[in-house]
């Protein structure tokens, strides 16, 4: 299981986040079955997603975030919940590349960066908030910080890495977000600054035995920070019989009956967590007949 701590300073004035993620990664290699770098691409996408959703003030809250920047792995999706539990999606969840320029798994060769990321907010409103920005490089830790600053107007600071070792088994993976609130002074927007160029990566620090605590209390050296709350996070996913019944009744009467008439029990999936839900044509005749009264 995954964990969440999160500090503030001594002010308010700016709260990080910090994710250890490396159960979250793991699941997410057994469930997609994925190559080294698309594991890196979507863990970062997790990690990432349930940092922003993390702390959304409604229980029921949901968060979106898809990436589709043209690359061979295809769209990415994770979904996240209010207490930073996660699931994601990849389209093509094998991609086989050589290392980057740097000798490090070419994630924003994966992903590309040829598109846009877009985050979905359903909080219980009539219509769920959507925001949209392009993709700044790919890497997906960048392209988070790009769609706060532009997109919410929030100056923040995304880190996140995955590291995975040769037989794919995930050896870390964590990250961290830093959101500054609009009355921080050029002060502390400085010091933050000075904090994260002295910062080894993610990855580095947890190598080095880092704990989240200590990563959260890191990025806000020099204001005097505190550990806030401390929360653990898993890879969970919410599907469902009943869930899967009514996506089967929103394809309508038509298709409904197509099925019955094959005269098959039809197989679905869920793309989140490989569960297979298998209807019989009876079953499915009984949800057409529930869906008219």
């Amino acid at each position: 299981m995954g964990r969440i701590v999160r500090a503030i300073s001594k002010d308010a004035s700016v709260v990080c986040s910090a994710i250890d993620g490396k159960d979250i990664v793991e699941e997410i290699e057994r469930v997609h079955k994925s190559s080294a770098v698309v594991t890196a691409a979507l863990g970062r996408l997790s990690m990432g997603t349930s940092l922003l959703g993390f702390g959304m003030k409604g229980e029921d809250d949901k968060i979106t975030v898809k990436i589709e920047g043209g690359g061979p792995a295809g769209q990415l999706i994770a979904v996240a919940d209010s207490y930073g539990n996660v699931k994601a999606d990849v389209m093509q969840p094998v991609v086989e590349l050589p290392p980057n320029a740097i000798g490090k798994l070419d994630v924003a060769g994966a992903v590309g960066t040829d598109g846009a990321i877009t985050v979905i907010k359903d909080l219980g409103l009539k219509e769920p908030y959507v925001g949209q920005v392009p993709l700044v490089s790919g890497e997906i830790a960048e392209d988070i910080t790009a769609y706060l600053a532009q997109s919410e107007q929030v100056p923040s600071v995304c880190a996140l890495g995955v590291l995975v070792n040769s037989d794919l088994t995930v050896k870390n993976a964590g990250g961290f977000l830093i959101q500054v609130l609009p009355f921080a002074s050029d002060e502390v927007i400085t010091q933050i600054e000075k904090n994260i160029q002295a910062m080894q990566s993610v990855t580095a620090l947890m190598e080095n035995g880092r704990t989240t605590d200590e990563i959260a209390l890191m990025a806000l050296d020099g204001l005097e920070p505190n550990v806030l709350d401390d929360f653990k996070v898993d890879y969970r996913c919410d599907c469902s019989r009943e869930r899967t019944e009514r996506v089967l009744i929103s394809l309508g009467s038509k298709e409904l009956n197509d099925i019955i008439d094959d005269g098959k029990d039809i197989d679905i999936k869920c793309h989140f967590c490989g569960k297979h839900y298998s209807f019989t044509p009876d079953e499915v005749r009984s949800l057409i007949s529930e869906s008219k009264e």
